[in-house]
């Protein structure tokens, strides 16, 4: 029973930070151009319009994607409830690759809708 609560908490962690960031970045998206802390990419960091775009559509995938995988990682791990703790286990570990691979996956979207709406110097078309 231990390493499914474990695994429970743990496939928690990745989504709950990605509606709690997609939040954050919704509503309150870095003021200022940094390296330190906020969605940093070439394209994002052009220039304050392109900051705050960025921001504002990473935060609204976060929240839809951190939301489905959290339900969906639930009921995964619910599923697997009563199992023998290896498979629990690597169930865990295969749930937290997954997740990751979500997340920077989740950056594709945002540069595409970055390229879609600003040229190369940051200028809205």
């Amino acid at each position: 029973m231990g390493s499914f609560v474990f695994v429970l908490i743990v496939s928690l962690m990745i989504p709950s930070i990605m509606i709690v960031f997609g939040i954050v970045f919704t509503l309150f998206p870095p003021k200022e151009i940094n390296s330190f802390y906020g969605y940093r990419t070439t394209m994002s960091m052009i220039n304050k319009d392109t900051w705050k775009f960025a921001h504002l559509y990473c935060g609204k995938i976060w929240i839809v994607v951190g939301a489905v995988i959290l339900i969906l990682s639930v009921l995964t791990v619910l599923f697997l409830k009563g199992s023998d703790d290896n498979i629990t286990g690597i169930a865990g570990i295969i749930i937290i690759i997954i997740q990751t691979v979500i997340l920077i996956l989740s950056v594709i979207p945002v540069e595409m809708a970055l390229r879609k709406n600003f040229d190369r110097e940051g200028k809205r078309k």
